[in-house]
C-alpha cells in the first residue's frame, strides 16, 4: 500500500503540489488520487469533450493557477491521449509546457489505458485504443473506466514506470509518436516528492 497521511488543520503546506489537468473525468482523477500523499497531488479535470482545443485546455490551466496562487515549487501538468488531439494541438500544449520549468506535458499513445496496461505487462503489439481495451480486459474484467486500488499497488506503479521508461529510448523530447507514454515522468516525480515528504516524519526523534 502507498503510505498516506494528512496535514493537521492549519498546518502550512510546505511540500510540492502537483496540479494535474487531465482530459478524462473518471480514470485519470481516480488513478492519480492513489498517489495523493500529504495533499501534494491535486487533480483538476478538463470538461469531457473530444478534440478539445488547446486554447480551452490552457485557459483552464491559467485560470486555475491564478485562482489558487500556486507556489514556485509546485508543478502543473497536462495529461492527454494521442487519439484525441491533432498534431498542431499537441504542439501548442508542448510549447506551453516548455515555457516554465514547473510545467509538464504527459501523453499516452494511443490513450491512458496504455499506461494502465503497463501495470500488468509490457504491452508489446498494442497499437490502437481497441488493442489497449481488449488487452486490459484480460487483467481487469468488466473495466468501466473506474480504478480499483487493489489492482494498482505501489509495486505495480513503479514497475509500469520502468516499463514505460524502457520503451521511451532514446527519451522523446516532446511526445511519443509510436505506442508509448510519458506519464511515467510525472509519476516518478510524484513518488520522489512523496518520499521526500515522508522522510522528516519517519526520522527518529
Amino acid at each position: 500500500m502507498i503510505p498516506r497521511f494528512r496535514r493537521l488543520p492549519g498546518q502550512r503546506r510546505y511540500k510540492r503540489m502537483f496540479v494535474i489537468v487531465a482530459e478524462g473525468t473518471v480514470t485519470e482523477p481516480e488513478y492519480f488520487s492513489l498517489l495523493n500523499q500529504d495533499l501534494i497531488v491535486q487533480v483538476k479535470c478538463l470538461k469531457s469533450k473530444s478534440h478539445l482545443p488547446p486554447e480551452a485546455a490552457l485557459k483552464t490551466v491559467r485560470e486555475y493557477i491564478q485562482k489558487e496562487s500556486l507556489l514556485k515549487t509546485d508543478e502543473v501538468w497536462v495529461v492527454v491521449d494521442k487519439d484525441s488531439w491533432r498534431e498542431d494541438h499537441l504542439t501548442k500544449l508542448h510549447n506551453w509546457a516548455q515555457s516554465r520549468t514547473n510545467y509538464g506535458f504527459a501523453l499516452s499513445n494511443p490513450k491512458f489505458e496504455y499506461w494502465l496496461l503497463l501495470h500488468f505487462e509490457d504491452a508489446k503489439g498494442v497499437a490502437t485504443g481497441d488493442d489497449c481495451d481488449s488487452r486490459l480486459a484480460g487483467y481487469l474484467p468488466g473495466y468501466d473506466k473506474h480504478i480499483d486500488p487493489r489492482h494498482f499497488t505501489l509495486e505495480r506503479i513503479r514497475d509500469a514506470a520502468e516499463k514505460a521508461k524502457k520503451r521511451d529510448q532514446p527519451p522523446c523530447t516532446d511526445w511519443p509518436r509510436k505506442p508509448g507514454t510519458t506519464v511515467y515522468k510525472l509519476v516518478e516525480k510524484i513518488l520522489a516528492s512523496g518520499k521526500e515528504a515522508l522522510a522528516p516524519m519517519q526520522s527518529p526523534r
